[in-house]
């Protein structure tokens, strides 16, 4: 966990890019933050010298938003959400926000609240092999797959 005079090293550069006016509307992109590599020393160990002068670094730049993802439901909604940035690049907001909206239960689904077993279970649903978990993973509950299931039916998704 890194300390709280890192995080406040980049609070600065954190803030100011809080919200935006763009194409005359304002956007909060509160919570949008930059991914952050790992440096590790030749010995395979985290290097938190050089980890703390990346932070150092960033808390400088001044962040406009987000410019990619870590989106586990492209392994089962790929088109989707390379729909959704098409209609991002394009302008097409509505559209995108009616996309994105259904996209972010089934998102949560299988990125935070199930997790690993969760997305291997939706990917065996829509054809992809996802296989089994390995220990120390668990598979899911039959109670767990039903509310994983209602996750994507309720957004149209199964």
């Amino acid at each position: 966990m890194l300390g709280p005079q890192i995080w406040a090293a980049m609070r600065p550069g954190l803030s100011r890019g809080i919200s935006r006016n763009v194409k005359g509307k304002k956007v909060d992109i509160a919570g949008v933050y930059p991914a952050v590599t790992t440096p590790f020393t030749a010995t395979a160990e985290v290097d938190y010298g050089k980890l703390e002068e990346n932070l150092n670094k960033l808390g400088t730049f001044p962040f406009r938003g987000a410019v990619g993802s870590i989106c586990g439901l492209a392994n089962v909604l790929g088109a989707q959400v390379c729909q959704l940035e098409r209609l991002c690049l394009t302008g097409q907001w509505e559209a995108a926000r009616t996309l994105q909206h259904r996209l972010i239960e089934p998102n949560t689904a299988v990125t935070r609240r199930f997790g690993i077993p969760g997305l291997k279970k939706t990917m065996d649903w829509f054809g992809y092999y996802g296989g089994p978990c390995r220990a120390p993973l668990q598979e899911l509950s039959p109670a767990d797959e039903e509310a994983l299931r209602l996750d994507f039916s309720n957004n149209g998704w199964l």
